[in-house]
């Protein structure tokens, strides 16, 4: 299936909003290189943010052909943490897992907070075991203050997760709401805000 040129540059233009302004030629770069990936987006799932006062608007699912896990190699440091950022929205798990676990040591960049946050809305708990990996001593700041830049986004992000949890690991191993992956991050972001 070819993407129209129309429909690419709508992508274009949701791929610069869905990052901070001063990423702009990063992101451009990075746009560029996913546009001959046969690359769409979902036309309506979003979620809006608020980053360093900033409104972010990140697609809620994206589609593009599987690529290896050597793609991107190219780019720069920063374009491949992009890279990596966009692909937490592919809508394979197993791919947003990989992409994610070249994330979990990336301590320095604020603009990955809401990528990997909004993972802890989803149900797949060994995509949750790799978001815990990366809400450390070293990010927990962040992460308070991402919680406290989206209020309404953070509590909605916790209701799905219990949501999640009710649904799919309540008749577990993880019977208990306490016992889930999910929850503990959340606590051990709230308890660092004491």
């Amino acid at each position: 299936m070819t993407i129209s040129t129309n429909i690419l540059n709508v992508n274009r233009q949701k791929l610069l909003n869905a990052f901070p302004t001063e990423l702009k030629q990063d992101v451009e770069i990075v746009v560029n290189f996913l546009l001959d990936k046969n690359f769409d987006i979902h036309p309506t799932v979003v979620q809006e943010v608020i980053l360093n006062g900033q409104k972010l608007i990140i697609p809620g699912r994206v589609y593009f052909d599987n690529l290896s896990d050597t793609t991107g190699n190219n780019l720069t440091l920063k374009q491949q943490t992009i890279l990596n950022c966009i692909y937490l929205r592919h809508h394979n798990g197993f791919v947003r897992q990989k992409r994610l676990e070249k994330l979990v040591d990336n301590i320095e960049d604020y603009f990955v907070i809401p990528y990997i946050f909004q993972l802890l809305g989803e149900y797949v708990i060994e995509i949750l075991e790799v978001v815990d990996k990366h809400i450390n001593d070293k990010t927990i700041n962040n992460y308070l203050k991402f919680f406290i830049e989206n209020p309404k986004y953070r509590q909605q992000t916790e209701s799905r997760m219990i949501s999640y949890w009710n649904v799919y690991y309540r008749r577990t191993k993880h019977k208990k709401l306490n016992d889930y992956i999910g929850r503990q991050i959340f606590n051990r972001i709230k308890k660092a805000n004491t």
